[in-house]
């Protein structure tokens, strides 16, 4: 239980606000999207600031989630871990519980739990979002993918995988609607 705890509080820190702050932006919570992740920070400041909020936010869950790894806790519980750090990057402690949509943190627990299917989704979501300009699209077709890689990868991860998928998917409601009214705002203009 405490190692979700720490997994929890761990991802409750909210790399965008950090560097954004270091930089002395503005809130990106407060701007475009609203939203303290990488493609909001990308739009609103460029690719050194997302970059750099894209790294953090992955490696933050890293350490909890590779030592329950480690220590060979059953995948289960792994994936909980994993999954703690997602809850807390989407709802964090620290900032009031408004954050992100916990695909950059995904990220990193997927490369500590199965890091080929992570290699795999973060693949689908550079060539999506380089073709299609749309960030929310490339993460839901990589959240659609992960667990399908998984399969194939990783068959003992997939109900993990599964799990983190659907948290990404649901955090992604709003930009679902907005897709399929064609105002999903864009990485860049075409």
């Amino acid at each position: 239980m405490a190692w979700i705890v720490i997994g929890y509080l761990s991802g409750s820190w909210l790399a965008a606000i950090s560097v954004c702050r270091a930089a002395g932006v503005s809130d990106p919570r407060c701007c475009g999207s609203c939203n303290p992740g990488f493609s909001n920070v990308l739009r609103l400041y460029g690719p050194r600031l997302a970059g750099a909020t894209l790294v953090l936010d992955a490696l933050k869950g890293v350490p909890v989630v590779l030592a329950s790894k480690v220590m060979a806790l059953p995948i289960s519980w792994q994936g909980l871990i994993g999954l703690s750090v997602m809850l807390g990057h989407s709802y964090p402690v620290w900032y009031g519980f408004r954050g992100g949509k916990a695909v950059a943190s995904a990220l990193g627990v997927l490369l500590v739990l199965v890091p080929g299917v992570a290699l795999i989704s973060a693949a689908i979501w550079a060539l999506l979002a380089w073709r299609l300009k749309t960030a929310a699209l490339a993460s839901l077709m990589s959240a659609l993918i992960a667990p399908l890689a998984c399969v194939w990868l990783a068959p003992s991860y997939v109900g993990v995988v599964g799990c983190l998928s659907l948290l990404v998917l649901l955090r992604h409601w709003l930009n679902i609607r907005r897709l399929r009214r064609g105002e999903e705002p864009r990485l860049r203009k075409p």
